[in-house]
């Protein structure tokens, strides 16, 4: 039970989270109080709940796509048949983080319209780098010995890989993945652009409208789920260490 006493904090970060975003009535309170002379301190077209909702729905679609494309092209370059390849995957994934999202926005809405998929798309490839550079880094970076052992073990590729490999990266991988997700968390509020709501909502909705309430609320929402999050995957390495119970075998 004390293995998982790293996620007791954040467990009670969610747990107070949702239970302000489930209270619309005290959000507008606060609000009202900070923003006396305002009419309107909350997003009218959705709750606070339905757009943490819709944002988690975002930030998770698109982060798993970048984890499921970072590792399995990270896997890929440092593996005999694909070193060729090692140069041109950095270079391209380099490439489609140096497009800012908006610009991805301009080009993929011709082609899937508004909605959610031009937002996952952008969201995607910008959360791919952090994951495909410390997977490469982690693989990379183990040592001669640790490989030599497995082989001489009798290990086949890809036992090596799965058994050795992966859970002595695994930390520096679960470092990449936390930048990915805290880095889709903040992108995702541009996907309001794109009609694909989430806490991106309230904040261009507020300013354009010149409603610093409405823009508070969806930016506090935001970085509280930030925070959470980062809170979680912070806690995931330290509980989730194969590296070190491989070490202390």
């Amino acid at each position: 039970m004390t293995r998982f006493k790293p996620f007791i904090a954040p467990v009670l970060g969610l747990t107070l989270y949702l239970a302000i975003a489930a209270a619309p009535a005290v959000l507008a309170g606060v609000l009202g109080a900070l923003f006396p002379g305002e009419t309107r301190v909350l997003y009218p077209d959705a709750t606070p709940l339905e757009l943490v909702w819709q944002h988690v729905r975002l930030v998770g679609i698109s982060s798993a796509l970048s984890v499921l494309i970072g590792l399995g092209m990270g896997v890929f370059v440092t593996r005999p048949a694909g070193a060729d390849y090692f140069d041109v995957v950095t270079d391209l994934t380099n490439l489609g983080q140096t497009f800012p999202p908006v610009a991805v926005f301009t080009l993929a809405v011709p082609l899937l319209g508004f909605g959610l998929e031009p937002t996952v798309l952008a969201l995607t490839l910008y959360g791919v780098l952090p994951v495909l550079r410390n997977t490469v880094a982690g693989l990379t970076g183990l040592s001669s010995e640790v490989i030599e052992s497995a082989d001489g073990m009798g290990m086949r590729p890809a036992q090596r890989l799965l058994r050795v490999e992966l859970p002595l990266a695994a930390p520096l991988i679960m470092a990449g993945v936390r930048i990915s997700v805290i880095v889709n968390v903040a992108t995702a509020t541009i996907g309001a652009v794109a009609n694909a709501g989430g806490l991106g909502a309230p904040i261009i909705n507020g300013l354009v409208n010149l409603d610093p309430a409405v823009t508070l609320e969806g930016a506090v929402l935001v970085a509280g789920l930030a925070l959470i999050l980062d809170a979680f995957l912070v806690a995931a390495e330290r509980v989730w260490d194969p590296a070190g119970r491989l070490r202390a075998a």
